[in-house]
């Protein structure tokens, strides 16, 4: 094996390695945050099995968001993430373009592979006009025992009468 053999061996194996590497820390926090989270409702389980009442989430207004749309997402986050993606994807094309068609000399095929990117991204940016809720859809109700009978602006709630 000569020497120049080596060189370019290594220099494949760099950026294969920070991939992977890449790859594993990502791996690895996920793991870390849903042990957490784990860690955390068994506290709460054990809080609650102790007759304690266990406080509300870390994040109240998260928390009260979950409470009132039944944890599902509100249909105008989805818009947004749809323009995000459109306009990155449109980036990307275009840049593969510049990329394989000056450097690799190949405009045709700079722009079949970077115009199919960049359509891509166009199709997901229309996507998110289209994706716009209507101006009067309430919120889906709650699922049954979620939401409280007592209102905001209702006044003070005594704990001794019973409810209804």
């Amino acid at each position: 094996m000569y020497l120049g053999d080596f060189i370019h061996l290594a220099a494949m194996a760099i950026p294969i390695v920070a991939i992977a590497g890449a790859f594993l820390v990502a791996a690895l926090r996920i793991y870390s945050q849903m042990r957490v989270r784990e860690l955390e409702i068994r506290q709460r389980i054990a809080m609650i099995e102790k007759g304690l009442v266990p406080p509300p989430e870390v994040d109240p207004a998260r928390f009260e968001d979950a409470l009132r749309t039944g944890g599902r997402f509100d249909r105008g986050s989805r818009a947004g993430r749809y323009r995000s993606a459109g306009i990155t994807l449109i980036g990307i094309g275009v840049g593969l373009m510049v990329l394989i068609g000056v450097a690799g000399d190949a405009p045709n095929q700079g722009l079949g592979v970077g115009g199919f990117i960049a359509v891509l991204g166009l199709a997901f940016f229309l996507n998110s006009w289209l994706d716009r809720p209507s101006a009067g859809a309430p919120n889906p109700p709650a699922p049954g025992g979620l939401s409280s009978p007592h209102q905001p602006g209702d006044g003070p709630v005594d704990s001794s009468l019973p409810r209804s």
